[in-house]
């Protein structure tokens, strides 16, 4: 358990990391906070790109959930357990005098 909580962990630190990063990047891009004198086309098009980032996630999750609902696996011996566990239980009620 301990070993999967510190994986999660790791991977939250990296998404941070990686959003924090470009945050930056977009901060010294869009305000000029280093000087650097871009064209004024630099700057016009990092306005926008946290929306057009956060627009390109949001279908790419999209995206994402319905390939793994669309490829999800049935699980055959999975069900013909829990059947039998069901007709077990109810057998087991109906030798306790429970009526169904």
């Amino acid at each position: 358990l301990f070993v999967a909580e510190t994986s999660i962990m790791t991977k939250l630190l990296q998404w941070l990391l990686g959003v924090s990063l470009l945050g930056a990047i977009w901060t010294v891009v869009a305000f000029d906070l280093l000087g650097l004198s871009l064209p004024r086309t630099y700057r016009e098009v990092a306005w926008p790109m946290p929306l057009y980032l956060l627009v390109s996630f949001g279908c790419y999750s999209l995206a994402t959930v319905g390939y793994r609902v669309a490829t999800f696996n049935d699980c055959d011996e999975a069900a013909r357990e829990l059947q039998e566990q069901i007709k077990e239980a109810k057998d087991d009620l109906k030798k306790k005098g429970l009526r169904m």
